[in-house]
């Protein structure tokens, strides 16, 4: 079996389900992303579309959260039991 026969769940489980990986995000990509997918009811997010911010992701790329920082970031991972590394 090849990495590319292997759905995300059984590549995600591969070893490390634990781990997650930390990386910079421009905040224009997010907002890219997440434009008109706010709540109505809620004030809209302000963010510099040059600043960088921290998104965490799962072993099969899924954004899990989107943090200001760094440190946040790998915070929120081991309050939630994770194993985050860094990627560049």
């Amino acid at each position: 079996m090849t990495t590319d026969d292997m759905t995300d769940k059984a590549f995600a489980d591969l070893g490390a389900p634990d781990l997650v990986y930390v990386r910079e995000v421009a905040a224009s990509e997010i907002m890219d992303e997440v434009a008109g997918a706010t709540d109505p009811d809620q004030p809209p997010i302000r963010l510099d579309p040059r600043q960088t911010l921290y998104a965490v992701h799962s072993a099969d790329g899924e954004r899990l959260a989107v943090m200001a920082d760094r440190e946040s970031a790998f915070a929120a991972a081991v309050a939630h039991e994770l194993e985050p590394v860094s990627v560049h």
